[in-house]
């Protein structure tokens, strides 16, 4: 038998064991599928519940400056912040876009979050259409990008920031209501961007119809990028050249069997461990998985678990969850950095 028609095997399991599962659980759970997970998740260990009352919970970032969690809410047009010991507070409001349509804009808000070199927050501005950089030290925010060959994106959703501060980032129509139909939307793909820190801005991938998160392996040679496409679910996988260039695009999950067996969500964000295991939501859940797409734990919540973030120095895996966000304590020095 083959590597690939074990792989398959092992999603089959996972999509045969969530359509048996019944009733959903109601508490966050680990699910235990191979003992390699025991490297990076206590055994026992199970998610707590940080925060609750959001619209949708999206884009998590860990500051270790001020040892603080910050997480999106894009509907609602506010980044929260969570810092352990205190009350859930008001990060950046708005987060956005300011006085949007709501028939035309869907979510206003920011999406995904990350830190550049210096220390800054940039936000992938869904209802701004844009990616901006906040300078946390003074508040002074800054649209980078907000154009592609002279027409408007139609609602940046995640980023990864490569070592050379290059921005890779994905550009899917879901802040736009209507979608694809939207009399809002210019370019003519949901492509996949990198911005040079010159501020050259190339189209690396306009095929996906829905790209959505995105992430590098440690030594960034390959590109991740989530398609939450309900007809084709999938994770695709890019070889990545010396200039940072990808090729050799090919299917690295074919998700399609675990939303098949009733699995909640499609694949959104991820991102990826020091040792290249991948943390990767999916139907069903956020799954650990090897790079050669082996699943080895999935982390479920009842609900589609839309991203995750590293923190507190490696001890922690962050997740946001539809209207909450989950805490996960990892294996001492397995993420510590």
């Amino acid at each position: 038998m083959n590597r690939r028609a074990v792989l398959a095997g092992g999603v089959a399991l996972i999509a045969s064991r969530l359509a048996a599962q019944a009733p959903t659980p109601a508490v966050p759970r680990v699910r235990r599928l191979s003992p390699a997970l025991d490297q990076m998740v206590l055994p026992g260990a199970q998610p707590e519940v940080i925060a609750t009352g959001i619209r949708w919970a999206e884009g998590p970032l860990w500051v270790e400056k001020g040892k603080y969690l910050l997480f999106a809410d894009p509907p609602a047009n506010i980044v929260r912040r969570w810092q352990r010991g205190r009350p859930v507070a008001v990060f950046l409001d708005p987060s956005g876009a300011a006085g949007t349509d709501s028939k035309l804009v869907r979510e206003p808000g920011a999406n995904g979050l990350a830190l550049d070199a210096h220390g800054r927050l940039l936000i992938a501005n869904s209802g701004g259409r844009s990616i901006d950089r906040v300078d946390l030290a003074t508040g002074k925010r800054v649209a980078l990008v907000d154009r592609y060959a002279g027409k408007r994106f139609n609602s940046p959703n995640d980023m990864h920031v490569a070592r050379d501060g290059s921005i890779y980032f994905t550009d899917p129509p879901y802040g736009l209501e209507g979608g694809d139909a939207s009399t809002l939307k210019e370019q003519a793909v949901n492509g996949v961007y990198r911005l040079r820190p010159n501020g050259a801005i190339e189209l690396l991938d306009g095929s996906l119809p829905r790209p959505n998160g995105i992430a590098m392996s440690p030594d960034e040679r390959r590109l991740y990028v989530s398609v939450s496409d309900e007809k084709a679910p999938r994770i695709m996988v890019y070889d990545l050249d010396a200039r940072g260039m990808p090729r050799n695009a090919r299917v690295l999950l074919d998700a399609r069997t675990l939303l098949a067996g009733g699995g909640p969500g499609l694949p959104d964000g991820m991102k990826v461990a020091r040792d290249g295991t991948l943390v990767c939501s999916v139907p069903g859940g956020m799954m650990f998985m090897t790079p050669e797409a082996e699943p080895l734990g999935l982390i479920e919540d009842g609900s589609p678990i839309a991203n995750c973030a590293f923190g507190e120095r490696g001890a922690a895996l962050f997740m946001t969850s539809g209207t909450r966000v989950l805490r996960l304590a990892l294996k001492p020095g397995w993420q510590a950095g």
